[in-house]
């Protein structure tokens, strides 16, 4: 923010040199770029944060200079020598969009002289770099860099029905902004309009056709708060950055729009003649609150390792306009002022002590004291998961949370507009606040393979955020914590890792996998631990992988319940004897029909298996010839052992004879012998 010096000291009577002003400024949280002179001025070039909006002009510098040097502040005397034409009679202002635009007011000046500046006025914009056009646009520029407000002036003559619309634009409008940029509007954009088309983009810059000219005889003067967001997304999106946008992506006073359109249309009569028609057309569809915020002294000098003593924290509290009112021995409340809207909690109440007692009065101790604490039961848990999965192969993925719809559509039962969402800034369409982590880590898949790494094994252990059950506005959603899988190879490969991982972290739990249908995978299973849901394993149908050029590839995703694994994991292993006698296995290729599954036989198997019986496992499944279509050849393995002797074959034979019978009669199985 360039501040001219001479323009400084018209609201706050200060003898002090610049360097002596740039380092008031400097520790209170203002640091001075730069300090030249321009002419008989003198420039200064002041860093303000984003969250300083309210000091985006000469009157906020000024404000916070007469908080720390204890001077008064003197705003301009306003006198308004008004016609007897009424402004309500003239102008009708309309706002469609009352989230976007939370005031709109609109003053007319009649007969006004178009020509140049005041010679002192032309001063003041050009020692801060803004090029003189007229007095009409010269007035909005300076009392846009004096409170830190923009404006604009219409041509009020060019304004269709002498009405103005606030309102999105419809997609295809265009409009010619007065720096003559063709501007493609779409329905995400704000627009100020008449009754037929748009006449200015909000908050971002005026048109062409509407500007004031030569020709110019009334003037329309608008004074407005749009929504920061909006006009930060459209000036983006139109590549149209101005003064004015700035300042509103850092919000302003809307309480104090009243008195800066009053002030503006007051210097308007005093360049350029005309006569203000009376009174204001004010559209406010809902004022703002203004916060209380409590501040506990205590909590602020256990913070700062200070002791500011009550009466000097109460005095910076009111030379910063906070309406401070001591509650109890230890809680102060404020008010933040209509110019403050970075004000929200107590914490943001020390950080204005601290910066106007000075920073430079906290103590700073000449070593730093680190402890070194064991990590949490959270964290080792994670540890685990980690190197047990780096040591199975795996790559750890981190990513965003937000996605775009393309990534959530697949994998999430509600649809894109049933997600918790941003605005779409920033990220282009990545604004959905995902609802699991088996998109993002396709996503990331896909990546690798355009990048030739392959196999492709990757994990992520992340937030997931569904939303309330009741979709209400300002409803926090339900965050879980969940471990993402996803591999390039085929569904039993998955469920080793997942059995690795229950084996190494939740001793003595029992893991089950039950058939599942999912719309995003061709064979899926939902798994439970202890017959709790633990999350979900499947295999991509080919139309999703295709979404993600990865239909050549067979890959299998899964998604755990982390908390879940926190709360079981632990326990004492149960302890066996090594074998004293050897074990007889048996391999099973049996035919059976398509829809048979796994858990199926299985269940046969341990139904009419011997106490004998060890354990079983799946060894292969092949589709083809010679087995016919509708069929498929699975192989199991059984593993028998006696621990009292060591088994014979032949009683062995009988036991296979009696698993046969069973799964002939349950499930139509034939064992396979070519």
């Amino acid at each position: 923010m360039k501040i001219s010096l001479d323009w400084l000291r018209d609201y706050v009577d200060i003898d002090l040199s610049a360097d002596e002003i740039g380092e008031i400024l400097s520790n209170r949280g203002f640091p001075i770029e730069s300090i030249e002179p321009v002419g008989d001025d003198t420039l200064l070039d002041v860093e303000i944060t984003s969250n300083r909006g309210d000091c985006l002009g000469h009157i906020g510098i000024a404000r916070e200079l007469a908080g720390a040097t204890g001077k008064p502040l003197t705003l301009p005397d306003i006198t308004l020598d008004e016609s007897d034409h009424d402004a309500a009679a003239m102008v009708q202002v309309k706002i469609h969009e009352p989230a976007l635009c939370n005031r709109y007011t609109a003053r007319v000046i009649e007969g006004v002289k178009i020509g140049p500046s005041p010679e002192w006025m032309q001063k003041r914009l050009e020692t801060i770099g803004v090029r003189s056009i007229n007095n009409i646009v010269d007035v909005t520029n300076y009392v846009m860099m004096e409170t830190g407000q923009p404006s604009h002036a219409f041509d009020y003559a060019k304004i269709g029905g002498q009405t103005i619309i606030v309102r999105k634009a419809v997609n295809g409008e265009r409009l010619v902004s007065i720096d003559e940029t063709k501007c493609d509007l779409n329905e995400s954009m704000l627009v100020i309009a008449d009754e037929k088309i748009p006449v200015a983009m909000a908050g971002v810059m005026g048109g062409l056709d509407t500007e004031v000219s030569e020709a110019t005889n009334d003037v329309l003067l608008e004074m407005a708060h749009f929504e920061p967001v909006t006009i930060r997304s459209t000036a983006r999106k139109l590549a149209l950055p101005s003064e004015a946008s700035f300042r509103f992506e850092r919000h302003v006073n809307t309480e104090n729009i009243e008195w800066v359109s009053a002030r503006c249309a007051q210097l308007m009569t005093q360049t350029a003649s005309g006569k203000i028609a009376k009174g204001m057309v004010d559209a406010w569809p809902e004022k703002r609150q203004r916060d209380t915020i409590g501040m506990r002294p205590s909590r602020m000098n256990a913070l700062l390792g200070i002791d500011i003593p009550q009466d000097k924290v109460m005095s910076i509290f009111e030379s910063l306009g906070f309406a401070p009112t001591i509650q109890s021995d230890d809680l102060i409340a404020c008010t933040s002022p209509s110019w403050r809207h970075d004000l929200h909690r107590e914490a943001d109440l020390i950080e204005e002590v601290a910066r106007c007692y000075g920073y430079d009065k906290i103590p700073v101790e000449p070593k730093i004291h680190i402890e070194v604490a064991p990590p949490n039961p959270r964290e080792k848990i994670a540890g685990r998961i980690r190197t047990f999965l780096n040591g199975a192969g795996f790559y750890e993925s981190i990513n965003v949370s937000f996605i775009d719809a393309k990534t959530a559509e697949p994998f999430s039962e509600l649809t894109a507009e049933q997600h918790l969402s941003v605005s779409d800034v920033s990220q282009k369409n990545l604004n959905l606040l995902r609802q699991n982590l088996i998109g993002s880590l396709i996503s990331v898949m896909q990546s690798n393979y355009n990048a030739g790494n392959r196999p492709c094994r990757l994990f992520e252990l992340a937030n997931t955020f569904i939303p309330g059950a009741s979709h209400k506005p300002g409803e926090l959603p339900n965050e879980h914590t969940r471990l993402g899988l996803a591999i390039d190879d085929d569904f039993r490969v998955m469920r080793g890792v997942i059995e690795g991982i229950i084996t190494g972290l939740c001793l003595n739990s029992t893991l089950e996998f039950k058939p599942c249908s999912y719309k995003w995978a061709q064979a899926g299973a939902q798994i439970f631990l202890d017959g709790e849901a633990l999350g979900m394993a499947g295999l991509l149908t080919p139309d999703t992988a295709a979404q993600f050029d990865l239909d050549k590839q067979v890959v299998t995703a899964a998604e755990l319940d982390f908390d879940l694994l926190l709360a079981n994991a632990g326990g004492i292993p149960t302890a066996k004897p090594i074998p004293r006698f050897p074990a007889i296995v048996r391999d099973l290729s049996l035919i059976v029909n398509e829809p048979i599954q796994w858990s199926q036989i299985t269940s046969v198997v341990q139904s009419k298996a011997p106490a004998e019986l060890e354990q079983i496992d799946f060894t292969g499944l092949y589709r083809g010839k010679p087995i016919q279509n509708g069929k498929k050849s699975i192989t199991v393995s059984l593993r028998f052992r006696d621990d009292q002797g060591t088994l014979r074959h032949e009683t062995v034979d009988g036991y296979q004879e009696a698993i046969l019978a069973g799964l002939t009669e349950s499930l139509g199985a034939e064992l396979r012998t070519a």
